[in-house]
């Protein structure tokens, strides 16, 4: 089972509850907090009732009083859900301070699965790879088949630089959940990436499973492959069946007239890139590849202009040029 995933996604809905020290303050004794409030009143120790009004006040856009209650909620009841909702409501504040909680958590629920991927997670956020990596390996003996502790070693050994390793990991994870589709997707495009022809059968596999014809991601797959392999005409005829599928799959755009480009077929590569910022005006990368496309055709003021746009729409595309 993916424990994140599973979790992750009760959190968004649940991760809050606010225990305040003044329950008859103006914010709780107002809808929609009013009839919980008085609840509490009469029964201050109940834990899910602590929950639920704090999943209001998450909701509502109300971290600290939500806080308050997810802290009151964990010290009556160490539930493993009210520890992984204030471990995401800790997430935003400050990693240390989740890390912290979920050191002190594990010490009432030390078999806690989740909080020891958490845990990892967080370690992974504050660059500690080694521990992360640690960790993971130590859930692994225990439960090789946990595949979320298997997804981020994976990732962990990839951000070493260690990327056969890494997608010897997915294979792994992939025996074990080969219908999750983040899974999958994850795979063929480290196939692809890796210039492995492995991502052919699996992408075809995707396109078969698609009755209604609607996904991209499978020919994006197989252009990447294809443009890493040399193959440029049938990487180009990737990324188009890619956008017909889906008229707003970027990255598709942006590939295709990167094979264009490094041909040093500027007009074809100027083409598309300018399709890609009519469809994708709001963002900076179509543009900062429109403007190295202006800029080797000798078209610098075009290109100076593109390359302001660019950077006034994603400030971190100046570390990536």
């Amino acid at each position: 089972m993916r424990t994140i995933f599973l979790y992750g996604t009760c959190l968004l809905l649940l991760a809050a509850c606010g225990n305040n020290d003044d329950p008859d303050s103006t914010l709780l004794s107002q809808p929609p907090y009013d009839k919980l409030t008085d609840s509490l009143r009469q029964r201050p120790q109940d834990a899910a009732l602590h929950y639920r009004r704090g999943v209001l006040l998450y909701r509502n856009s109300q971290p600290a009083a939500a806080e308050a209650d997810l802290r009151t909620a964990w010290n009556i009841d160490h539930q493993e859900a009210y520890a992984i909702s204030m471990i995401t409501l800790l997430r935003k504040k400050n990693t240390d301070s989740a890390i912290a909680f979920i050191q002190g958590a594990l010490k009432q629920l030390p078999t806690s699965i989740a909080l020891q991927v958490n845990l990892a997670r967080g370690y992974q956020q504050k660059k500690q790879t080694d521990k992360a990596l640690q960790l993971c390996n130590e859930l692994l003996v225990q439960y090789p088949g946990e595949l979320d502790a298997l997804v981020m070693k994976s990732e962990l050994l990839k951000e070493q630089h260690q990327d056969a390793e890494a997608l010897t990991v997915l294979e792994q994870a992939y025996i074990y959940a080969p219908g999750d589709v983040d899974l999958v997707h994850n795979l063929a495009f480290s196939y692809a990436e890796a210039s492995n022809p492995k991502v052919l059968p699996l992408a075809d596999s995707l396109i078969r499973a698609d009755i209604g014809n609607r996904h991209a991601e499978p020919y994006f797959f197989k252009g990447v492959y294809y443009s890493n392999v040399g193959k440029n005409d049938e990487a180009v005829r990737q990324f188009d069946a890619a956008i017909q599928h889906d008229f707003n799959y970027q990255a598709a755009y942006i590939n295709k007239g990167i094979v264009y480009y490094d041909q040093k077929k500027y007009p074809q590569a100027l083409q598309t890139f300018n399709l890609a910022t009519t469809v994708f005006p709001d963002q900076g990368e179509p543009y900062l590849w429109l403007a190295r496309t202006q800029e080797a055709m000798g078209r610098k003021e075009e290109a100076k202009l593109n390359y302001q746009r660019a950077y006034g729409l994603d400030k971190s595309l100046k570390e990536e040029d």
